[in-house]
């Protein structure tokens, strides 16, 4: 039973009962098995009663197989749904009608299974397409159009009301509202997202503060909001994520690639055995038509349909399961090469932490009072356009509750060395130990050794005199994610043996950031290209290796890796390009589950080769001796098909420990 080509059999499925067709033909096929086989049995009323019904049950669990089996025959391949016509045929040949239509029903009832589980994955990924709504409301000269939006262009400006999805890839321009984008990112709380200051010189669509995007198929809390378009409908996030998904199914997984390619000699081989086995009445004693009944039992028993089924209906439940939770995986080969990971590389910034610098100490020295000293830091660093100095006036004003109030001036940057200004008439120097030494500022030794801690702890530290005495120490470092920690201790309890930091920046903040959130090691001064030798390095020594990252400065250590996870892609083409597996939001915390989802994917792929090659090992040897009827045969046969496709279908609910 072989994945189709999704296209070509859903003209034929929408006959008579719209696109269950086949799911209703193959259950009047029973109704007709069994009603032939009520009258034959318990009735004495004339035989060809009987014969029509099961005619009728041939008509309907056929149809759609030989359809299928003439398609591939006139392409030059005998496939398995040729394999079960032939037995269907050679069943009413020799008079077993009710056991041709038995094969007929299970089959067919296998098939529509099978496609319906197939169905049901491609809808929960359609239902991606139906995120974005199909009206913007557009705003023009003060007026407000309805406009489809496949006819939104870039720049358009669009209002958004309260409680409504929005419907385009866009920077807010004007009102604050808390936007749930729970469909394209999988994160559960709404999050918080303010206008722009201003629309000149706009960054690029990525580069743009989070807080101020929206994204296409999210839907707006209860503010009214204005969006400006960033991006056409179809290079929208939603849409790129639907195609990605829907090409997902063309990636064959190497299990997958295996069973085809047992197939296309498995298949030949039967029909040469049980072509020979036709003539076993030579040799032995017995009639052409118990050789016959023979040949065609064992051609029921030994038709790979399970096999075919096992990994696609698998691949597929678990490629569906990961995108209603915001994680996209790409193709059967990701979700293979995901679950059987011990070695993960992450990068630092905006991996494993926030990516933003933190003010992680305060240190007032010599009886310096706490507050004014913090009073002295803020007025200065807030003349500053560094980086640094605007995370450090924003905490100070944002935790330690104090207000700007203008008091410094005349600011000097010293490069390489830290700030001058003025503050009441005092100069204030704020700045590494070099600066002070040029200064001359003393500094006594307990300070320098306090400094030194932190430095090794992965603190960038700043010294503060004011006058040529030193009053404090203050120090900023990139914080790890609040996630980190817990996120890495589920990934050591699900199995991961490994996980390795590397990072562009120092390496005592690589060990400081490694020891607070638990990894096994860290690398750091690392440029992307070490990177990509540290990947090279780890690939000869544990085979397999994931690697983390946001897609952008790793994307060719990632491209190296085994598989490549990429964090936050909602927004970041690069990300979703290039990445083998996509967190759309921004959480770390989704990858236990990601890879719990690939390992019990796995797992069921696993289950059902055993059940579906174990049907056939034992089936075989026991129709070829004769051993069994060809009822029993076909009700092994196709049992172990149905079972395969429900087992797959689990995974449709599966929760990890989310």
């Amino acid at each position: 039973m072989s994945k189709h080509n999704n296209n070509t059999h859903n003209h034929s499925h929408n006959l008579v009962f719209g696109k269950n067709t086949e799911l209703y033909f193959s259950l009047l096929c029973g109704v007709f098995l069994i009603f032939g086989f009520s009258v034959s049995k318990l009735t004495n009323l004339p035989t060809w009663i009987s014969l029509v019904s099961y005619i009728i049950a041939y008509f309907f669990g056929g149809y759609f197989i030989t359809i299928e089996a003439y398609k591939k025959i006139t392409k030059g391949g005998f496939d398995i749904d040729f394999l079960m016509i032939a037995a269907a045929i050679g069943a009413a040949y020799i008079d077993s009608w009710a056991e041709g239509a038995l094969l007929l029903f299970l089959f067919s009832l296998g098939h529509a299974l099978e496609h319906y589980a197939m169905d049901k994955a491609q809808k929960s990924i359609e239902a991606l397409s139906d995120l974005s709504p199909k009206i913007a409301l557009v705003k023009k000269d003060n007026q407000i159009i309805e406009t489809p939006i496949e006819d939104l262009k870039i720049g358009d400006v669009i209002v958004v009301r309260p409680n409504t999805k929005i419907a385009a890839d866009g920077v807010i321009i004007t009102g604050n509202s808390s936007i749930n984008q729970a469909p394209i990112t999988g994160e559960s709380m709404p999050v918080d997202k303010t206008a722009i200051t201003s629309t000149d010189n706009l960054p690029e669509f990525k580069d743009i503060d989070k807080k101020h995007i929206a994204f296409t198929g999210t839907i707006n809390g209860d503010n009214n909001i204005e969006i400006q378009v960033l991006k056409l409908s179809k290079d929208s996030t939603v849409a790129r994520l639907i195609k990605m998904v829907s090409e997902v199914e063309t990636q064959k997984s190497p299990t997958q690639r295996l069973t085809k390619k047992f197939e296309k000699w498995y298949v030949p081989i039967v029909i040469i055995v049980v072509t020979l086995l036709c003539f076993a009445y030579l040799l032995i004693d017995e009639t052409f038509n118990e050789s016959l009944y023979r040949a065609i039992t064992v051609l029921v028993a030994a038709s790979p349909c399970a096999l075919a089924i096992s990994t696609p209906s698998a691949v597929l439940s678990g490629i569906a399961r990961a995108a209603q939770k915001g994680v996209l995986i790409k193709g059967g080969k990701a979700l293979e090469d995901l679950g059987s990971i011990t070695t993960i590389a992450f990068d630092k910034t905006g991996t494993l932490t926030e990516g933003k610098p933190k003010l992680t100490n305060v240190i007032a020295l010599n009886n310096f009072d706490e507050k004014e000293f913090l009073q002295i830091v803020l007025e200065v660093e807030n003349l500053s356009n560094h980086p640094l100095a605007k995370a450090i006036t924003k905490d100070i004003e944002n935790i330690h509750g104090l207000s700007f109030k203008g008091i410094a001036k005349n600011i000097e940057a010293i490069q390489g060395k830290g700030i001058t200004a003025l503050y009441n008439n005092d100069k204030v120097f704020i700045g590494n130990l070099k600066l002070m030494q040029d200064e001359r500022i003393t500094v006594e030794d307990t300070i320098i050794s306090q400094m030194d801690s932190l430095l090794q702890n992965g603190h960038t530290a700043m010294l503060v005199a004011i006058n040529n005495k030193v009053i404090g120490i203050i120090s900023v470092m990139d914080v790890p994610r609040a996630a980190a920690a817990s996120t890495l201790k589920k990934l050591t309890s699900i199995g991961i043996k490994r996980m390795i930091m590397l990072t562009g920046d120092h390496q005592n903040v690589g060990d400081s950031i490694a020891k607070q959130i638990g990894l096994t090691e860290a690398k750091g001064g690392l440029l992307p290209e070490d990177k990509v030798t540290e990947i090279e390095k780890l690939l000869a020594s544990d085979g397999k290796i994931a690697m983390i990252g946001d897609g952008v400065n790793d994307a060719p250590a990632m491209a190296l890796s085994t598989v490549s996870v990429a964090m936050g892609a909602a927004g970041s083409d690069v990300a979703l390009e290039t990445a083998d597996v996509a967190l759309m939001s921004d959480k770390i915390e989704k990858l236990p589950f990601a890879i719990g989802l690939s390992r019990a994917s796995k797992r069921i792929i696993k289950q059902n080769l055993f059940i579906s090659l174990g049907v056939v090992v034992l089936l075989v040897p026991v129709t070829i001796l004769g051993l069994t009827n060809i009822g029993l045969a076909v009700l092994f046969h196709e049992g172990s098909t149905i079972v395969v496709v429900i087992n797959a279908l689990r995974l449709l609910a599966y929760k990890g420990n989310l």
